[in-house]
């Protein structure tokens, strides 16, 4: 393949990177979210606890994202 083709089908695949990432914690933040609501709807005295451990997977929900950013970069680069 050419130079020209390789790098066109690395800006293709981080952009297919970063479009899966983005959707994939969307959802994730929309369930974790909505399971906290109705976990304290249930049972409000454990707000706390329910919020604290909401907070910890959110940010393992976002890392997903930022994690293709990188991958999608690097296959940019590559030639």
């Amino acid at each position: 393949m050419t130079g020209n083709m390789v790098h066109a089908l690395g800006v293709l695949g981080a952009g297919l990177a970063f479009a899966g990432a983005a959707i994939g914690a969307a959802i994730g933040d929309g369930v974790l979210f909505s399971k906290t609501i109705e976990g304290t709807a249930r049972q409000p005295e454990a707000w706390g606890t329910l919020f604290g451990r909401t907070i910890i997977f959110f940010g393992m929900v976002e890392a997903l994202p930022i994690i293709a950013l990188v991958f999608g970069f690097v296959l940019m680069g590559q030639h």
